[in-house]
């Protein structure tokens, strides 16, 4: 019996105690202070950090026109050449072999319309005599006409070949630097008969324009604007003393990295970091500023239903206030009215208005009815 009455007893007081008829010292000593922290007036600068790959403005691969034994490359990848220079020339020989022929056939056709002329202006002469008749002079008036079709399609032929022959020599298209030679001199190579085909000389670019492509998600992609300016960051590099303005944003979103977005560029206008073609960088693209403003940190901002509100922290007590936010960035949101300099706001919600709006009831200091939700 005894047993049985001290687990009465001991139910009992745990009743009592959790009831708090009777009180506990621990208790307030084990409650935690509530997490607050004061608006302060400082600069929000909000940005969009992207990563992005330098690439020239101007690339393309230099595709000799003919095919041949690649006879002699003139330049070194890295090497600076203007339009016009030479820079890689291709086995001939057998070219030229064509135009001694071709010279070979004009020369024949020649003799060849010489001699006919001669007949068909006797002929011609005889003709108008009525001493040849019209049978005759009409097959002389042919061969004539014939030995001068030959002779310009002998003409022809040479020209054409001449016009292989000066293709042969692959010159620079503009002004601009070599990137990457991945022929070596004997090899024979393939001409481009449609720009997907032939066998690529080299990489050949103007860096004089340097663009940067990034991939923005489709959420972000409606934050950028044509003409916007970027700031670059190299990977090893805290220093921004590169700058970009967006010229393109995709009008269709591509899957990249399993990820859909837009392609967005931007034309490089500073470079006092010296990024250089194929280079990972980091983009910053700045969403607007505010200087001197009024600030909390986000997680004293809530959203409840319509209204975002704070609770600013007096003589002990939280008091809701509807506030009204600007702009904000990764850390700070910007109040424009409801919360002044200074003030003591929560980082976390009052539980009491929490259980108010539970149990659909307005909270203590008699404002609408809320549902509660962090930002």
């Amino acid at each position: 019996m005894m047993k049985y009455f001290v687990i009465l007893v001991l139910l009992a007081t745990a009743v009592l105690w959790w009831l708090g008829w009777i009180p506990s010292f621990n208790r307030n000593q084990d409650e935690k202070p509530i997490p607050t922290a004061k608006a302060i007036r400082t600069d929000i600068t909000p940005e969009l950090p992207l990563s992005g790959e330098v690439k020239p403005a101007f690339q393309v691969d230099v595709k000799p026109e003919i095919g041949g034994k690649i006879q002699k490359i003139h330049v070194i990848p890295g090497q600076s050449v203007k339009k016009g220079d030479l820079l890689v020339t291709i086995d001939d020989t057998d070219l030229l072999n064509e135009r001694a022929a071709a010279d070979a056939e004009i020369e024949g056709a020649q003799l060849s319309v010489q001699k006919i002329r001669g007949n068909y202006d006797r002929a011609r002469q005889l003709h108008e005599r009525k001493l040849l008749s019209e049978e005759v002079f009409s097959n002389l008036e042919a061969d004539y006409h014939i030995s001068l079709n030959t002779l310009e399609k002998s003409n022809r032929r040479r020209q054409t070949v001449d016009d292989r022959l000066s293709k042969t020599r692959v010159v620079a298209p503009f002004d601009g630097t070599i990137l990457e030679i991945p022929v070596n001199e004997g090899q024979v190579v393939v001409g481009a008969a449609s720009v997907n085909s032939g066998t690529s000389l080299m990489t050949f670019a103007d860096l004089s324009s340097l663009l940067i492509i990034s991939q923005v998600n489709q959420l972000d992609a409606n934050k950028l604007t044509l003409g916007q300016e970027v700031i670059l960051n190299s990977p090893n590099s805290e220093d921004s003393d590169a700058s970009a303005k967006i010229n393109f944003i995709a009008p269709l979103a591509t899957v990249k990295n399993n990820i859909k977005g837009f392609e967005v560029r931007g034309r490089i206008e500073k470079n006092g970091a010296g990024l250089k073609p194929g280079l990972s960088v980091r983009v910053r693209v700045p969403l607007g500023k505010a200087i001197g403003v009024v600030a909390v940190p986000l997680t004293a901002v809530f959203e409840q239903k319509n209204d975002k509100v704070a609770y600013v922290l007096e003589d002990g007590k939280s008091e809701r206030r509807e506030v009204t936010v600007g702009i904000i960035d990764n850390e700070f949101a910007e109040i424009r009215s409801g919360v002044q300099e200074g003030d003591d706001v929560l980082l976390v919600e009052p539980v009491e208005s929490a259980a108010a709006v539970e149990q659909n009831a307005p909270p203590p200091n008699g404002s609408k009815k809320i549902a509660p939700k962090k930002s």
